[in-house]
């Protein structure tokens, strides 16, 4: 196991790293609307958030060598279900024709009482 970190990502927040390899999978933490400039949470819209997060995986990702093309499998945190629609059009703007298996939770809180947070696994 390797464990990776990304130096322009945020910081963790707790006792993890960024993302593990395991043989040719990627597995990302977790990723927070986090401006990693400030390490404040961007405005409070799940539109604003949902970016942020993906900024953040993809720095995660290339880290580890991989882009979102690489990724076969997202699990997404809502904070609330009524913003899925909001989620998927951002969603469909970063991975577009790409469309990896994916499972979207809702959830009753999340880490700094943000909206979203997504993790994936890819494969390099």
């Amino acid at each position: 196991m390797e464990k990776i970190n990304a130096t322009g990502a945020p910081a963790a927040i707790g006792p993890y790293c960024h993302a593990v390899r395991s043989g040719s999978l990627v597995f990302t933490s977790g990723q927070i609307p986090v401006d990693p400039a400030t390490g404040t949470l961007v405005e409070d819209d799940i539109i604003s958030q949902t970016r942020q997060v993906f900024t953040n995986l993809k720095m995660v990702l290339e880290a580890a060598g991989l882009e979102l093309k690489d990724v076969v499998k997202t699990t997404v945190y809502l904070k609330d279900m009524a913003e899925f629609p909001q989620l998927n059009e951002i969603y469909a703007e970063h991975f577009g024709e790409h469309t990896p298996a994916r499972s979207t939770i809702q959830v009753a809180a999340l880490p700094l009482d943000c909206r979203v947070e997504i993790e994936a696994v890819a494969e390099a």
